[in-house]
C-alpha cells in the first residue's frame, strides 16, 4: 500500500510550512493569543486565500474533496506551529455540520461566507455531565408556532465569543440520552436571552459558557429535519478527532525536536546533556511514541475516507485517539522534564506546546474513554 503524499497533498503541507516560516515566530504568536479575540483576522482572511478553509469540504460543496487525509495533513502542519486560529470549531465542526444537514440557499451562503474567511462560527454541544456522549442533550427546544422557543446551559464552547452565528445543539423531545429529537439551531449570539460569558483555556485558547433562557428563534432556522441531528454530529465528530489527532501529533514531533536540540546544549557536570545514555534513550522512546501515533492516526485517516461503515470508522477513530493520547502524555511530560523548570515558562515555547497537547488530549474524550468506546463497539 502506497502511504506517500498525493502531489495535492505536498502542496498543502508546503503552502502550511511557509506561512509559518514567514508569519508565525513564537513572539508573533504570542501577541495574537494574548490580543482580546485570541486570533488573528489577518491570518483568517491569509487562510482563506490559501484554500485551506475548503480543505473539510466536498466539491460539491465548493471545497478541495472532503477527504480526511487532507485534513490530516493539515492539521498536523497546524499542529507543529501550535497554531491558534479557530480552524477546528469554525470549519472542522461547525462548517462540515453545515455541510452534512443545511441545504440549500442556507448551505450556499453559510459555506461560501465561511470559505471566503467572512464568518466564524462556533458549536454550543457540550453540556455539564454529558461526559463526550453526543446524545445526553438537556438543552430543550419547545416549539410555538412557527418559532421554537430553546432553554439551556453550555460550556466549553469553542470560539464562542468570536462568533458571528452559533450553532447549537438542542433537545426537541425524548429523554435526556435518547438518541433520537436532537436537532441543531443556528442562532445569532445578539438575540435576546443569549448570555455568553468568555474564558481562556489551559493552552490560552478562548473558549466560552452560553446560558440560552427562553431563546425565541424561527423554526426555519433549524438545520436538517427535526429530531434527526445525531448521526451528522457523531459523523464530524470523528472527523474532528482525526483533525486533533493530527494536531497533537504535530505538536509531540515539535517537542521531540526541540527536546533533541536543547540536549545538545545544555550542559551538566561539564559536558552537553545529550551525551547521557540514560536521557539518548528517553529520547529514543519519545521518537517511537510520536511514530506509534503517526501511523495509527494515518490508518483511522484512511478508514475515514474508505467504504467501511460507521461502526468501523468510529472504531477506528478511537484506537487513534486513545494510543495519539498515550503518545500525547509520554512525549510531553518527558520534553519537560528534560527541560527542566524552564520547560513550563511562559519565556519557553515548549511550555506552550505542553499546554496545547494537554488540551489535545482532553478533547472530544480522553484515552480512557476511547480505550472503553474501542472495546464496546
Amino acid at each position: 500500500m502506497d502511504f506517500s503524499y498525493s502531489e495535492v497533498q505536498q502542496m498543502l503541507q508546503d503552502s502550511v510550512k511557509k506561512f509559518v516560516s514567514k508569519n508565525y515566530d513564537f513572539d508573533t504568536r504570542t501577541k495574537i493569543i494574548d490580543s482580546d479575540s485570541g486570533y488573528s483576522e489577518e491570518n483568517w482572511k491569509l487562510f482563506a486565500e490559501l484554500g485551506w478553509l475548503t480543505v473539510p469540504f466536498s466539491e460539491e460543496d465548493g471545497g478541495l474533496g472532503g477527504s480526511a487525509v487532507d485534513l490530516m495533513v493539515m492539521m498536523e502542519e497546524f499542529g507543529k506551529a501550535n497554531l491558534v486560529e479557530p480552524y477546528l470549531p469554525s470549519v472542522v465542526l461547525c462548517g462540515c455540520l453545515i455541510s452534512e444537514l443545511a441545504t440549500g440557499e442556507v448551505k450556499e451562503q453559510m459555506l461560501g461566507k465561511l470559505v471566503g474567511g467572512d464568518l466564524q462560527l462556533a458549536l454550543a454541544a457540550s453540556e455539564t455531565g454529558s461526559r463526550f456522549n453526543s446524545s445526553k442533550v438537556a438543552t430543550t427546544a419547545k416549539s410555538n408556532g412557527n418559532n421554537v422557543v430553546i432553554n439551556g446551559k453550555k460550556i466549553a464552547v469553542l470560539n464562542g465569543s468570536n462568533a458571528d452565528e452559533l450553532l447549537v445543539v438542542a433537545r426537541e423531545s425524548g429523554g435526556e440520552a435518547d438518541a433520537d429529537g436532537i436537532s441543531i439551531f443556528l442562532i445569532n449570539p445578539e438575540t435576546p436571552g443569549v448570555t455568553i460569558r468568555p474564558f481562556t483555556n489551559i493552552d490560552g485558547q478562548k473558549s466560552s459558557e452560553i446560558d440560552f433562557t427562553d431563546v425565541t428563534v424561527a423554526a426555519a432556522l433549524r438545520l436538517g429535519e427535526q429530531g434527526n441531528a445525531l448521526t451528522a454530529i457523531e459523523k464530524v465528530t470523528d472527523k474532528a478527532i482525526v483533525a486533533v489527532s493530527a494536531e497533537a501529533v504535530g505538536v509531540l514531533e515539535t517537542l521531540l525536536q526541540k527536546t533533541v536540540e536543547y540536549s545538545k546544549t545544555r550542559k551538566q557536570f561539564g559536558t552537553v546533556i545529550g551525551t547521557f545514555q540514560a536521557l539518548q534513550h528517553r529520547m529514543a522512546d519519545m521518537f517511537i511514541e510520536c511514530q506509534l501515533a503517526r501511523s495509527i492516526l494515518v490508518m483511522a485517516a484512511m478508514k475515514l475516507d474508505g467504504s467501511a461503515g460507521q461502526r468501523e470508522k468510529t472504531k477506528a477513530v478511537s484506537a487513534a485517539k486513545s494510543r495519539v493520547g498515550k503518545a500525547i502524555r509520554a512525549v510531553s511530560q518527558e520534553a519537560v522534564q528534560i527541560h527542566g523548570g524552564i520547560g513550563v515558562t511562559n519565556e519557553l515555547d515548549v511550555g506552550h506546546y505542553f499546554k496545547r497537547a494537554t488540551a489535545l488530549e482532553i478533547m472530544f474524550g480522553n484515552t480512557d474513554y476511547h480505550v472503553e468506546r474501542f472495546a464496546s463497539l
